[in-house]
């Protein structure tokens, strides 16, 4: 059942906007990520959580998504995210950004795995100015934004498929739009004695 759970949490890039998120939605995907594991028990990320479609569409346009698919505009129009949540590690706690890097993945796979859990889902978002993103939200001098989270329904079909040893691993997608994520096999990861 959790297998199943970690292979629908997918990076999804293609939304139903006719699905909103509420404030309470997006607090208990933060909920379930505060009782991560955290380096040394600091829990140094503060949240913030943007779902009214006008601050959504500005977090959007301040984001890149899909590097692997330069050609292609990602998401399309009409399929955009409908919540975010911008993952910020306040240096009053912590100021070596790097230490904190996985803690940053860890809490945001469990939020994308709860998403997961009521049929939701969403992506991780490296690719952006922390800059541009915490001038234009007026965040405090303590918060960095170190990663941004999309949430929405998902309207897409993605495929996982097994690939050989040495073959690419970029994801990519075919003439009707399913996109296709590459995966290498078991086998073939593992570390033999």
């Amino acid at each position: 059942m959790f297998k199943d759970l970690v292979k629908a949490n997918r990076s999804y890039r293609g939304y139903d906007e006719t699905y909103r998120f509420t404030e309470k939605e997006l607090e208990d995907f933060v909920d379930c990520a505060r009782f991560a594991p955290s380096s040394v028990n600091a829990q140094p990320f503060r949240y913030y959580l943007s779902w009214e479609k006008k601050e959504v569409e500005q977090i959007q346009k301040m984001t890149k998504w899909a590097r692997a698919l330069p050609e292609m505009k990602l998401p399309h129009d009409g399929m955009c995210p409908t919540g975010f949540i911008i993952i910020c590690q306040d240096l009053k706690i912590g100021e070596n950004l790097a230490r904190y890097q996985k803690d940053v993945g860890i809490v945001a796979q469990t939020m994308l795995l709860a998403a997961a859990e009521k049929g939701l889902g969403g992506c991780m978002i490296g690719n952006f100015s922390p800059a541009k993103v915490k001038d234009t939200l007026a965040l405090s001098e303590n918060l960095q934004p170190m990663l941004i989270v999309a949430f929405g329904k998902p309207a897409e079909k993605i495929v996982l498929t097994e690939i050989e040893e040495g073959q690419d691993t970029n994801y990519y997608r075919d003439e009707n739009d399913v996109h296709y994520v590459p995966k290498r096999k078991l086998k073939d990861i593992i570390i033999k004695h």
